[in-house]
């Protein structure tokens, strides 16, 4: 599969009956690629898959919506519902976590030391509400004391290409969120000293090409975010599955059976993921895989990329405040607004 939009027909359902076709669009994460390809089905739907870079559907999914189910921002989705828009609802399939500690970078000599000391400075973020960012600025605030009002923020791409907000902001006055000028990248203003520090959701390229200039925050990154797990419970929520509002009213049933389908292709991803760790060959290109799973399951149990309303509540009521304390949410939502009755006992 390339990186640009491509669709692939699963094999419609087993059971006999009428299929309804259903256009179903994510990214390629192995928690989803059961369904992509029809290993798992949903009875009564055949899917109509189009797999895509969440670059190219987050910015459909708040827009022309052409998809009837698709992977979607949760920041996004939470300032949709707080401003009664938005073409869908979600269920709790939580396709994409991350923690972030690994984003914080400073720029060497600029007296950064701590995300405490990114107060009063000019920080760069790709989008302000974009879910990364969301989650840092959570961090920045919770543990860290500092206010999304007092930061200099300046937006764009990262370090290459170009990257504007996908919804209108509309921030307090005195507020000041930046767009870089065209052409450049954040990378570029870091190294001229332009800016002082960034959230990155990925490390960006100089830092990788080895640029002493970028320092990042937390060296032992890994070390950082299981004390964040072990404080808080939470492994932060990036995205959820949007389903077209329409079709949930035409079938309230619909947002179970897709649920189901979710996680079982989750739970197929992460039983071959067992199979390839517990082989007695090494079938990933990772040579401390045996490490990194024996860490994940030691910091985070079985459980580890867990799905449902109930067990993640607590988790989605901090997503929601951080939206509306960032001044992007227009108004407290509570996680029961997120999804279709239907899925609060999930």
């Amino acid at each position: 599969m390339s990186e640009v939009a491509t669709s692939t027909k699963a094999p419609p359902t087993s059971g006999g009956g009428d299929q309804r076709s259903l256009t179903f669009a994510s990214w390629d994460h192995d928690r989803v690629m059961a369904l992509h390809e029809g290993r798992v089905t949903i009875p009564g739907v055949e899917l109509d898959s189009v797999l895509a870079p969440t670059a190219k559907l987050f910015p459909l999914a708040v827009s022309d919506a052409p998809y009837d189910i698709t992977e979607m921002s949760i920041s996004s989705y939470i300032l949709q519902i707080s401003r009664g828009e938005g073409e869908y609802t979600a269920i709790p399939a939580f396709v994409s976590r991350a923690f972030r500690h690994s984003g914080y970078f400073a720029r060497k000599g600029s007296g950064i030391e701590s995300p405490a000391d990114f107060a009063g400075r000019r920080i760069g973020v790709p989008e302000y509400q974009m879910t990364a960012a969301l989650w840092m600025r959570g961090i920045l605030s919770d543990e860290y004391g500092v206010d999304a009002r007092s930061v200099h923020w300046r937006t764009g791409a990262l370090d290459q290409g170009v990257r504007r907000e996908r919804l209108e902001l509309d921030l307090p006055e005195g507020m000041i969120v930046e767009p870089i000028s065209e052409g450049e990248t954040l990378q570029d203003l870091l190294i001229r000293g332009e800016i002082d520090g960034m959230l990155a959701p990925k490390p960006p390229q100089a830092f990788l090409d080895g640029d002493d200039r970028f320092v990042r925050l937390f060296p032992d990154y890994e070390a950082a975010e299981q004390e964040y797990h072990a404080k808080t419970g939470f492994f932060p929520i990036m995205h959820l599955i949007g389903v077209r509002k329409s079709l949930v009213l035409e079938n309230p049933d619909l947002p179970r059976l897709l649920y189901e389908g979710f996680v079982a292709s989750r739970d197929a991803a992460i039983e071959r993921l067992r199979k390839v760790w517990l082989g007695n060959a090494n079938r990933l290109s990772l040579p401390w895989l045996n490490a990194s799973m024996e860490r994940t399951l030691r910091a985070l149990g079985t459980d580890y990329w867990s799905y449902g309303f109930k067990t993640n509540r607590a988790e989605l009521e901090a997503v929601c405040r951080f939206s509306v304390e960032q001044y992007l949410a227009e108004r407290i939502v509570a996680p029961e607004e997120l999804f279709p009755a239907t899925m609060l006992e999930t």
